[in-house]
């Protein structure tokens, strides 16, 4: 008896199955698609680590951020660093060397990209933390 039950509810399981497959398989058989061109960003730096040290001021709708950003470069030699920064302001913008921090030059123009002139050209054998203090 039990048997018998199973067969008709998998048999109207796989029908209904079966449509839905094949209507979603209509809907996107179109290769549109395949003939964009999506570029992919250059890699620049490889992202190492990244530390985060946070609060939130719930009543201005603010969040003080301290950030520690190890990276390396991914193949060529840097000394430049770009980062997407939008809507912070930025408080200090510092290279870790061991226990000092070495404040660096920077522009933040538009309040979108923060770039960061770093203290020398580093290599891909060589890795750099970078320090900010912002508010978002």
């Amino acid at each position: 008896m039990k048997k018998n039950l199973y067969f008709p509810l998998l048999f109207v399981s796989m029908f209904i199955g079966g449509m839905h497959a094949t209507a979603q398989f209509k809907a996107t058989s179109s290769d549109a698609w395949k003939k964009l061109y999506r570029e992919t960003p250059e890699k620049v730096n490889d992202l190492v680590h990244t530390k985060l040290d946070v609060r939130f001021d719930y009543q201005k709708s603010y969040l003080y951020g301290k950030e520690w950003v190890t990276l390396k470069p991914h193949f060529y030699t840097v000394d430049t660093l770009v980062l997407d920064a939008k809507g912070m302001n930025i408080n200090q913008v510092a290279l870790v060397k061991g226990a000092n921090i070495v404040t660096l030059a920077y522009t933040y123009k538009d309040s979108m990209y923060l770039h960061i002139k770093l203290d020398k050209a580093y290599t891909r054998s060589e890795s750099y933390t970078i320090y900010l203090d912002y508010t978002a």
